[in-house]
């Protein structure tokens, strides 16, 4: 197969690792730079050019697309999927995950177990909104937030009103939601390819944190998962429509809670932690993909919840 991955950094060590691992099992690798790719959009030969050269010969595509190119990264994704090429994750599904208010609303409306979350526009409606939480402490996050930037704990009332309200002046869109104290600063990575959870970690935030994002200094440990734990990864992967998924689980007193499904998951943590052949495992998830869709590859379809 002829397969490409969508990265804007070759070094990285999840590209490093897909490379090497689609190499191994004999296939030809390329890395391409979402940003250095154009489109000529057109009805009956849609192209693809890549620093003035036509791409094309391509089986399937890796999008590796960080969340502060999305927009372009998934329009360029679109096109791969147009040309028929067999995309990873699938550009729609890509999109709905990383909307995090839409991401949550699809979950909660196919029953999956997630914080209590609250959603509003005017500062006035603040003290209703920290009521439907909980009240203090409670967690705020930035829509557009990414590896813990943008979440603050507001350990009191005040704090909280403070806060939102700082955010809607800058008109910064907000989630806020229950704080999962129990959770004890950690939770736990649930890695799904195909279906199917094949790696699981819990991290755990530094003294003092309660992130606990690996890049802010947290740690991670294998850990063993529940079934319900299992069956809430993958029915929320499933829900956003995603092939591969990182599914960020709280445990909480009422059971396993959904923080977010991430499309493109880091596999340096999990690999570490794990000692699992991550990559190796999604090059022959695509493997089987293409033998069992080869008759029909153009015809690319979300699996996941409609919206």
């Amino acid at each position: 197969m002829k397969i490409a991955i969508l990265s804007r950094n070759e070094k990285l060590y999840s590209t490093r690792r897909l490379v090497e691992a689609a190499e191994n099992r004999g296939h030809e690798v390329r890395v391409l730079d979402v940003l250095r790719c154009y489109m000529n959009i057109t009805s009956r030969r849609p192209t693809i050019h890549y620093k003035a050269e036509v791409l094309n010969g391509f089986d399937a595509v890796i999008p590796r697309i960080g969340a502060s190119v999305t927009f372009y990264g998934t329009a360029v994704l679109r096109q791969f999927e147009m040309m028929g090429v067999m995309p990873l994750n699938e550009s729609v599904a890509i999109s709905r995950s990383r909307d995090k208010l839409r991401s949550l609303q699809l979950l909660a409306r196919e029953g999956v177990g997630l914080p209590v979350t609250g959603f509003a526009h005017k500062p006035d409606d603040v003290e209703d909104l920290m009521k439907m939480v909980g009240g203090a402490p409670a967690v705020i996050k930035l829509l557009e937030g990414t590896q813990g930037i943008g979440v603050v704990l507001a350990e009191t009332q005040k704090a909280a009103e403070s806060v939102i309200e700082a955010f809607m002046g800058l008109k910064a869109n907000i989630l806020v939601q229950e704080f999962i104290k129990e959770a004890g600063g950690a939770d736990i990575r649930c890695l799904v390819v195909g279906g199917k959870v094949v790696a699981a970690m819990k991290r755990q935030g530094k003294e003092g944190e309660f992130r606990s994002n690996l890049h802010r200094g947290g740690s991670a440990n294998l850990t063993r998962l529940t079934p319900e734990e299992r069956a809430t990864a993958t029915r929320a992967a499933k829900i956003m429509g995603l092939n591969v998924a990182g599914v960020d689980i709280l445990r909480s007193n009422h059971g396993p809670v959904v923080m977010e499904v991430n499309s493109s998951p880091g596999l340096e943590g999990i690999e570490s932690a794990t000692q699992k052949d991550i990559a190796g495992m999604i090059v022959e998830f695509i493997e089987k993909s293409m033998a069992a869709s080869h008759s029909s590859r153009s015809r690319t379809r979300t699996r996941g919840s409609k919206g």
